[in-house]
This record gives structure tokens, C-alpha cells and sequence, in this order.
């Protein structure tokens, strides 16, 4: 973070003004062309498909007063896609839409890694309860809007809604039955252990799960000897709630927040003291008076950075304990892992062979525009070798490759008539910008778009940082691709607010449509956080402090997710019977140890590593976890500590953030070794060398510098920050050094 950042202590709030201007400045440069295409500053897009891309749905299930862009890649995305949904993971429920209304269950009592997943419980026939109302059965399941982590399902059938509002985090499902009556469906005959027919408040158990059911006050509950229950009172809102224990204490602490429904939520957030602060805000709106506040169950990455004290009451999850605290909001605190846009020139000690591996790079020349994913890989890969090139100061090398991503990027971000691709074309109907060719699902489902679009916006803001006037001409054709993958304003124009991103997951969802029985997921963590590191890098770049911060926020929230899911460093969150040290894929009900693509050991560690850049110094906060991880997959691949072969080039990367000189000796060995298809040799050797040379990543010193990093050898650290301005920049960092960072280089203590 800049000094400016911390004077003023700057809290940003993800809706911002300034993103709403530049929305509406995108707006007010973009001009209708001849057809169907738009013109946006340098730039254009379409408005047409092309034929290479698949069709999206025209239906679109939400109610008909939501009008724009349409929320995709959630949790709860399914609801949007289908008639009904698939089972939507809030956890630390199960909650799925029927034609019956809302069925909930408890999908934490059936945890069990033994099988090499992580595997929980689902919904059973039926489910635990189902909410509903008296004599109707639902035509469809719409979505009726959302905040942070807060989603509104309706149901409605000749006259007569159910409004069902429940979101990540909560034990609470806040239920309105408007013209009719509502009731609960038990799964089995319930075990009334508090209450009685005379009762607003119930206590009940269902195939060994605790519930609390809440009506309005005064209100009876009448069928309590059935699997039917049905509420007397002329107010229409009832809460359920899934509860930890069946002791009256806890029945009466849930009841005491029962009915201060949850109208609204919103994370903000600020840099502080090298430091993500984010605060959960919620809004509630009181049906009865009471106790303030709301109960919500943190997950590991969030109670484990909280200063807020938990409660003496839990709920186990797919992800680790889940530990309850209540009020009106919380807050996390993560150390910010600075990041740099190249490694120092002391992690090339050989020039000539460097010199080889990049005029061998540069000869490789390649007229062909590839899909979306593979076109991004080699983007990507151009922005690291001209990184390369510029601390090695071979300018020419350097003005090849940064000339290569701007002509491919022209290509992309200008939409001829007579084309078919590349180019981008906004579906109106979803609010999504689609690139042709398109892969995987990223056109039809909207699948994995910031997988693919950051590796554009990080090729953009290397060339922008050479060349301004290049940066000013096409940023707004680089921020639609952000605004698409990461827009901060829920008022944007043209797209959802964070289309993938989970707030309170802390982690993003690749899945468009999250149309599974096991509810979304994503694979590949690393191409996530390679995207928040392009929108640090372009904000920065441009002077854009609403982007670069977005990313910072989306970049270090991610980052700590990933430590704790796809990682668990510290060893808490995964079952004890579960064998593996890694997950490859997240879902919302379950950990797997797999890829979509390819069940060999290097993959399914290495989805969640490439692309190696870097930012990849994030991975070694944890030295020990890393080494543990590296002996892992050495005694369990096929061919052992060979390495070349496989993806054997990037689980020695990985290795290398645990003992580089072992990882040395290999590169010095074998310099000519197999690669990973978005690797190459010259990065390979400059990272290395550097964790070689410099010594690992020291997480336990931060900065008041966003670029900056810190590496240890042998009890000495090193220093290194980047200066994006024109003018000398004074870097502190938390040990007490200090560094000037000459303007527009990298400058190492």
C-alpha cells in the first residue's frame, strides 16, 4: 500500500463512487458502430454472437422487477439456471428448491476423508424439514435478489409467496408466508424436546439434528404429534434454525435473534499496519423486539484472523469448524503479502544462459489467436519474459515481447464485423463479455472468466507500464474485462457486482451455472489469484486505486482461503483420515483430490500452482506445509524425484519455496528440461536462483508498500520494492527497515 493509504487511513468500500463513474464514463465513450458492434474508446465489441460461441440460455429464473445483469458463478447459482435449484451449500446448511418450497438439512453431520475426498452429507429424500405453505405446490423456485452473502428465493403460486432469505454463514432460514399459511414438512417424525402445541418456540430433532422453529410471538404451533407443522398467527414471518446442541440454553440464545431478520449485507474494507481489515456488516430488519444483533458461524479463514470472540458453540463443515459469534457485524485482519510485477536481477546469476532462454522464447514466432484460456496462458507468458528482460536490461528482447501483447491484445479488444475472432461480444441478457474462440464452458456457462480474462489484464498492465499513452488508448476496453470478472459497483450498467467471487467463502467459484448435486466449485486457486494480481498490477499502473485495491482485497482474502482449503497449512480443516496434504478442487459439499482434467499426482497439485509468476511468493508463506507438501507428491508420482517429466518443472518450483538450493541443483542439471505448457525456462531459472540466492519468502515481515517483498538466507533478509511513480518512494516495512525505491524500477536492500 502507498503512503497516501495509510495518512488518510483509507477505508474502501467496494461500492464505490469512483466505480460508478467509470461505469457510467465506459457508458457515455461507447458508441453504437454499423450492426452490431460497440465502440469503447481504441476499442469495440460486439453485441452479436459469433458462431464460435455456444448459446446462453434465454430464461433467466428471477422475478421480473430485477432488471440488468444476472449473478452468476455463486453458491446458490443454480437457483438462476433451473426451474429448481441443486442443493445450495450455505453452510452450515444444505438448502434446496422444490416444488414444495425450501428443503433444509444438515450436511456436516457426515463428514469423512477416508476415501481420499473429503466427502459430506447432502439431502436425504425429503431433507431434514422443508418450508412451505399450506395446500401449494410451485411451478418454479425464482432468485429475488442478493447482497454480500445474502440470497432472497421466492416461490409464488395463484397469488400467494414465500419469501425464504438465508445465505452463507447463517443458521437462520427467515421465512414470509404472504396470502397464505406457512408450514414446515418434517423428513421423518420429529422428537419434540422443547415446547409444546401452546408453544411458539420450537425445539426439535431430525434424523439426529437439532432445530429451532420460530413463531411470531403469542403464535401456537399445532401438528407437533405429526410430520406437519402449522403456525397460528395473523403475522406471516417464521424463522428456522439449524441448531449446534439440544440444550435449552442454546434453543433460548437462538431464540433471543430469531426475528431480526437479515435484510441486507456488506463487506468493506481498509489497509491498515500491513493488514487486510474487512468488516462483515449486517443489515437487520426487527420483527419483534429483542436482542440486537444476528448469530453467524465464521469459517476457519475468517475466526482464525478475527479479533471477534467466538461463542462456546460450533458446527462441523467440509471446510473446518465453523465457530459462532454474534452482533452486527465482525472483522478479519490478514498480513498483506506484498507482490512484485518481476523478480530482482540477483536471481539470474548466469546472463549468457538467460540471454539463451530468451532469445529462444523470442524466436518462437507464432501468428496464431488461440481460445480465450490457451490465448491467456501465452499472454501471460510474454508478460514474464518481458519482466525478465527488463532487469536483465536486453531492451530489444524487452520491446519484442511487450509488442507481441499489445498487437494480440488490439486484436482481441477490436470487434470487426467481418470477423469471428478474436474479439469479445457482451450478451445482454446476462450482463457476461464472452471471447471468441471461447473454452470451457466460458460462453454457454460462463465458466472461468477470470481465469482466463486475468491473464489479459496482467499482459495489459505490463505493457501499460512501458507505455502510458498505449494503457490510456485501451483501458477502457482492459476495465470492461474486469468489470466483468470483478466489478466493485452493484449499480454497474452492463454487470454483476464480483460475478465469481464469494465474500464470505473468501474464495472465487469457476462454474457459471453451479448446476451439480455437490453444488459450484473451482479447481484451479492460482489462475484466481493470478487474475486479482492483473487488476493490482493495472490499478497501480494506471492510477486506478478503486481497481487496485478491489484486487488487493480479492487477492490477500483469496490467498488465505487457499491456505486454509485447498492447503490447510496448519493442518486443522481436512478430516484426520483423509491421506492427502492438498485438495485439487473445492466444492460446496465436498474437498476432492482431482482435476476435470487428469488424475496424475502433479496435476492435481499443480492446477493449484500455475501460473508461476511473481506473485507465486504466496505460496511459501508456509516453508514447513510446502516441504511437506513437495515429499508428498515425490513418494506418491510415478517417477519419483525425477523430474523431468509430467509437470515435474513445477513441483520443482513449488519445491523451491521450501529448500531452494535442492531445486538449484535440478534447473543447473537438467537446463533444458520438460515444461509445463505455460512455463519456460527463463522463469523457471530466475525463480529459482532468486529463492537461491535471496533466500525464501519471509512472511513475517509486511510492508506500507503493496510491491514490495521480503526474503531470509541464513538470518539475513533482503529487501525489494517496485516504484510504479515518477518521483523516490520511501518503503517501510514491519522489522523497522527501511528503503528508498528509486522511481520506475526495482530496487533491492
Amino acid at each position: 500500500m502507498d503512503t497516501d493509504s495509510i495518512r488518510h487511513n483509507m477505508s474502501v468500500t467496494l461500492n464505490t463512487t469512483a466505480s460508478a463513474l467509470i461505469a457510467l464514463l465506459l457508458l457515455s465513450n461507447s458508441t453504437q458502430l454499423s450492426g452490431e458492434e460497440v465502440s469503447l474508446g481504441a476499442g469495440s465489441y460486439s453485441l452479436e454472437r459469433p458462431e464460435h460461441c455456444e448459446a446462453l440460455p434465454e430464461k433467466i429464473y428471477k422475478i421480473p422487477s430485477l432488471t440488468g445483469a444476472t449473478p452468476s458463478n455463486q453458491w446458490w447459482s443454480s437457483l438462476v439456471w433451473n426451474e429448481f435449484s441443486q442443493p445450495l451449500f450455505a453452510h452450515p446448511m444444505v438448502l434446496l428448491c422444490t416444488n414444495n418450497g425450501l428443503v433444509v438439512s444438515d450436511p456436516g453431520s457426515a463428514i469423512d476423508g477416508s476415501s481420499g475426498n473429503i466427502m459430506g452429507g447432502g439431502i436425504p429424500q425429503g431433507g431434514d424439514l422443508t418450508i412451505a405453505m399450506e395446500g401449494i405446490q410451485f411451478p418454479q423456485a425464482n432468485y429475488a435478489g442478493s447482497s454480500d452473502w445474502f440470497i432472497t428465493a421466492e416461490f409464488s403460486q395463484d397469488g400467494k409467496q414465500l419469501l425464504t432469505h438465508f445465505g452463507h454463514g447463517s443458521p437462520y432460514v427467515f421465512c414470509e408466508a404472504l396470502g397464505g399459511k406457512g408450514i414446515i414438512l418434517c423428513g421423518e417424525k420429529p422428537i419434540i424436546w422443547a415446547g409444546d402445541e401452546n408453544s411458539a418456540t420450537l425445539g426439535v430433532s431430525l434424523r439426529g439434528h437439532h432445530y429451532g422453529i420460530f413463531g411470531p410471538a403469542g403464535s401456537k404451533w399445532s401438528g407437533i404429534e405429526g410430520q406437519k407443522l402449522t403456525n397460528s398467527s395473523p403475522e406471516p414471518y417464521f424463522t428456522i434454525a439449524l441448531l449446534p446442541d439440544n440444550s435449552p440454553e442454546t434453543l433460548a440464545l437462538f431464540a433471543r435473534h430469531a426475528h431480526n431478520h437479515v435484510s441486507a449485507t456488506r463487506v468493506t474494507f481498509k489497509q491498515q499496519n500491513g493488514s487486510l481489515h474487512s468488516r462483515y456488516q449486517f443489515t437487520l430488519t426487527a420483527k419483534e423486539k429483542g436482542s440486537q444483533g444476528t448469530l453467524t458461524a465464521l469459517y476457519p479463514h475468517q475466526w482464525k484472523y478475527s479479533p471477534n470472540k467466538p461463542l462456546n458453540l460450533s458446527y462441523p463443515s467440509v471446510r473446518g469448524e465453523m465457530k459462532l459469534v454474534s452482533g452486527l457485524a465482525f472483522t478479519t485482519e490478514v498480513p498483506i503479502q506484498g507482490l512484485l510485477p518481476m523478480l530482482p536481477k540477483e536471481g539470474i546469476p548466469d546472463r549468457a544462459r538467460m540471454l539463451s532462454y530468451l532469445s529462444e522464447e523470442a524466436s518462437k514466432k507464432d501468428d496464431t489467436y488461440r481460445d480465450t484460456y490457451w490465448e491467456g496462458k501465452h499472454l501471460g507468458k510474454l508478460a514474464t519474459l518481458a519482466g525478465i528482460a527488463e532487469v536483465l536490461e536486453a531492451a530489444e528482447l524487452r520491446e519484442q515481447f511487450l509488442s507481441e501483447i499489445k498487437t494480440r491484445l488490439e486484436n482481441w479488444f477490436t470487434a470487426e464485423p467481418s470477423e469471428e475472432a478474436p474479439k469479445f461480444y457482451y450478451n445482454q441478457n446476462w450482463g457476461t463479455l464472452i471471447g471468441s474462440k471461447p473454452s470451457y464452458g466460458s460462453d454457454s456457462q460462463i465458466n472461468d472468466h477470470h481465469f482466463h480474462y486475468g491473464y489479459f489484464i496482467r499482459a495489459a498492465a505490463e505493457a501499460a507500464r512501458y507505455d502510458a499513452a498505449w494503457g490510456e488508448k485501451w483501458a477502457p476496453m482492459v476495465e470492461l474485462l474486469i468489470r466483468d470478472i470483478a466489478a466493485s459497483d452493484p449499480a454497474d450498467p452492463l454487470f454483476p457486482r464480483m460475478r465469481g467471487f464469494d465474500f464470505y467463502a473468501g474464495h472465487s467459484w469457476a462454474s457459471g451455472h453451479a448446476n451439480f448435486g455437490d453444488g459450484n466449485n473451482q479447481e484451479s486457486s492460482s489462475e484466481s489469484l493470478n487474475a486479482w494480481y492483473g487488476l493490482m498490477l493495472w490499478g497501480e499502473v494506471t492510477g486506478n486505486r478503486s481497481i487496485r485495491d478491489t484486487g488487493l482485497f480479492l487477492f490477500n482474502t483469496e490467498r488465505t482461503a487457499v491456505e486454509e482449503y485447498w492447503f490447510d497449512v496448519s493442518g486443522t480443516n481436512f478430516p484426520r483420515e483423509f491421506p492427502n496434504v492438498a485438495l485439487g478442487m473445492i466444492w460446496g459439499g465436498k474437498g476432492a483430490f482431482a482435476t476435470w482434467f487428469s488424475g496424475d499426482i502433479d496435476c492435481i497439485h499443480g492446477i493449484n500452482w500455475l501460473p508461476f509468476t511473481p506473485a507465486s511468493i504466496y505460496m511459501g508463506r508456509f516453508p514447513d506445509y510446502v516441504e511437506k507438501n513437495y515429499s508428498r507428491i515425490v513418494k506418491e508420482r510415478e517417477q519419483g524425484n525425477d523430474l523431468n517429466n509430467g509437470w515435474g518443472d513445477l513441483v520443482c518450483m513449488f519445491g523451491a519455496l521450501s529448500k531452494p538450493d535442492r531445486a538449484a541443483d535440478y534447473i543447473d542439471a537438467n537446463p533444458q528440461c520438460s515444461l509445463e505448457g505455460g512455463n519456460t525456462h527463463a522463469f523457471m531459472y530466475h525463480w529459482i536462483h532468486t529463492l537461491n540466492s535471496l533466500g525464501r519468502n519471509d512472511a513475517s515481515v509486511t510492508s506500507d508498500h503493496l510491491f514490495s517483498n521480503v526474503y531470509l538466507k541464513g538470518g539475513k533478509r533482503t529487501y525489494a520494492a517496485f516504484n510504479h511513480g515518477k518521483e523516490p518512494l520511501q518503503v517501510s516495512f514491519s522489522d523497522g527497515t527501511s528503503l528508498t525505491a528509486a522511481p520506475g524500477v526495482l530496487t533491492v536492500k
